[in-house]
C-alpha cells in the first residue's frame, strides 16, 4: 500500500507543487491543510504516514503544530519545510521531534529523498 503523506503549507501553489511531486513518485496525499491549526484536525482525521510541514503559517506557524501533533502521536513523522534556512528554527524544529528539514524553493529528489529516508 502507499504511504500516505499530508501536506500544510500556507501557500496553494507550495501544496500543489509538492502533491504532484509526491504522487508522481507513488505516494498518496493523505490531506492538505494551510495552516497549523488545520494541521492538527487534518491529522486527527487522517493519520497520515508522514507530514510535510511548512514552518511559517498564519494563526499557528509549523514548529507549534508540529509540537501539538507530537503531543497526540509521539510517533509522528515530520519533515520541515521553510524558505529561511534559519539555523535556529532547524534545530528548533529537530529539538521538537522533525524528522527531517527541506529548504525551499524544493528539489523534487530532496523532497522524495527525505520522505523515503523518514519512512524506512
Amino acid at each position: 500500500m502507499a504511504k500516505s503523506v499530508m501536506i500544510c503549507d500556507d501557500a496553494a501553489f507550495m501544496r500543489m507543487m509538492i502533491r504532484d511531486i509526491l504522487t508522481k513518485n507513488g505516494f498518496t496525499v493523505a490531506g492538505e491543510a494551510e495552516n497549523g491549526l488545520k494541521a492538527i484536525d487534518k491529522y486527527k482525521e487522517t493519520k497520515p504516514d508522514l507530514v510535510l510541514m511548512d514552518i511559517t503559517m498564519p494563526e499557528m506557524d509549523g514548529i507549534q503544530a508540529l509540537k501539538e501533533i507530537k503531543k497526540l502521536d509521539d510517533d509522528a513523522k515530520v519533515v520541515m519545510c521553510s524558505a529561511m534556512g534559519q539555523q535556529a528554527m532547524v534545530i528548533e524544529s529537530i529539538q521538537a521531534g522533525a524528522k527531517d528539514f527541506i529548504v525551499k524553493p524544493f528539489q523534487a529528489d530532496r523532497v522524495i529523498e527525505a520522505v523515503k529516508k523518514v519512512l524506512e
